[in-house]
């Protein structure tokens, strides 16, 4: 198919040229030697995270790289039944920020179609919250800026916000593309074609590519937003699959190709590469700040939560604490009397441990002369056993028993054995 674009001159006029769109979809994976290399120069992990809106820009905002744009906004427009976009114009694409100090908080890719409908692409690395109220926001106001003095509403023309998210925002559905428009409550026919929202969350379409729920050969949209989630630079990720599959889909379509050409010599000019890193940086600082101001305020919350509850557990406790008191009073009352009955007891008690003391003392005494009794008895026994061993050797030697006998019998050492006999003879 040829279609036109405008190719930038020296200030906001454009010149018409034509480019070429391949529209195939029907692609089948390539095979044999044909695969071509797609980065020449650098490796992945050096090429820029497409999802920063600086290397977006960079990138589908280039009046050089306008056929590109064409391809990837179609593909996104596709599903919505409006005309296949021929050509495109750039308009400013640093729209200003939310507050005045903001200036580059949002870096939009606003671009003007052949048909003079207005696409607004915003790309959000981080999540800044109430997405949807902001989407509707910059719409209404680059709705708003398109009437002029005296012109008639009814020029005002189509405004399509696209937005590309770096998160989850809807929990409702799990597809990773989602429109919107005005329609009636019960007959569901639209109201306008004026409106038209679209929000892309690449969280859910890196989900589908891991669970194989993606064509990127027959689908457009798939390809190129598999493109744009390929490196992930806030997760420190880079898809080395998406990019096999992407590197071999590009033989067979030659704007991806060029995208990934134009996306190598982008990431490798230092310049750009250099201001890429400083709003990246600036994206995750303000990620960062805004996380730490979000747990400041959960913390607040929470010990204001803290706070309301100990007052009241505290109103309880002064409430207990009277009634406690009255009958604290009264318990002090019995305790008294009490502690008199206690005090005359604790005297008996100690007169009765005193008594008990010296019983234990005389009991101990006791103990140590039956202690002392019972070794006297002992060492006795022990000389009682030996006399009688001595004199069974004695009876044993007198019977002429080898000496080696003896022992073994009366379980004497030998000498001993030996001084009995000596013993024997010397009074003999």
């Amino acid at each position: 198919m040829v279609q036109t674009t405008f190719a930038k001159e020296a200030s906001p006029v454009y010149s018409l040229h034509y480019v070429k769109e391949d529209q195939s979809n029907d692609y089948s994976k390539a095979t044999g030697n044909n695969r071509t290399k797609l980065l020449k120069r650098i490796p992945l992990d050096r090429l820029m995270d497409l999802k920063v809106d600086y290397a977006f820009k960079q990138l589908f905002g280039n009046e050089k790289n306008k056929d590109i744009t064409v391809v990837f906004l179609n593909a996104i427009l596709q599903t919505t039944g409006r005309n296949r976009i021929k050509d495109i114009s750039f308009t400013n694409t640093e729209a200003g920020g939310e507050y005045v100090d903001d200036k580059q908080s949002r870096l939009d890719l606003l671009v003007v179609t052949d048909e003079d409908e207005r696409i607004d692409v915003e790309i959000q690395f981080t999540n800044k919250y109430d997405m949807i109220k902001r989407s509707i926001y910059y719409w209404a106001g680059t709705y708003r800026r398109l009437l002029g003095k005296k012109m008639p509403y009814k020029q005002l023309r189509p405004v399509i916000a696209i937005n590309i998210l770096n998160f989850s925002l809807f929990d409702q559905t799990e597809r990773f593309h989602t429109t919107y428009h005005l329609y009636e409550d019960e007959e569901r026919f639209k109201l306008t074609n004026v409106m038209e929202f679209h929000f892309i969350e690449m969280s859910k379409l890196i989900k589908d590519w891991k669970d194989d729920k993606l064509d990127p050969w027959n689908n457009v949209l798939a390809r190129w937003l598999l493109m744009l989630g390929m490196v992930d630079h806030r997760n420190d990720k880079i898809y080395d699959d998406i990019y096999r599959e992407l590197e071999e889909i590009s033989m067979k379509d030659e704007s991806l190709r060029d995208a990934f050409k134009n996306w190598e010599e982008l990431s490798m000019t230092e310049e750009e590469y250099l201001a890429y890193e400083s709003r990246l940086k600036r994206i995750m600082d303000e990620e960062a700040f805004k996380r730490e101001n979000e747990l400041i305020r959960q913390e607040a919350a929470e010990m204001r939560k803290e706070a309301e509850r100990m007052t009241t557990e505290a109103k309880q406790t002064m409430k207990k604490a009277k009634q406690q008191i009255n009958e604290a009073e009264q318990k002090t009352k019995e305790s008294e009397q009490k502690i008199k009955e206690s005090e005359q007891k604790t005297k008996e008690s100690e007169q009765k441990i005193k008594e008990s003391e010296q019983k234990a003392k005389e009991s101990e005494q006791k103990a140590k002369e039956s202690e002392q009794k019972a070794k006297e008895s002992e060492q006795k026994a022990k000389e009682s056993e030996q006399k009688a061993k001595e004199d069974i050797a004695r009876q044993l030697l007198a019977r002429g028993m080898k000496l080696e006998d003896v022992v073994e019998s009366t379980g004497l050492a030998m000498d001993k054995i030996l001084k009995v006999k000596s013993d024997d003879s010397a009074k003999q």
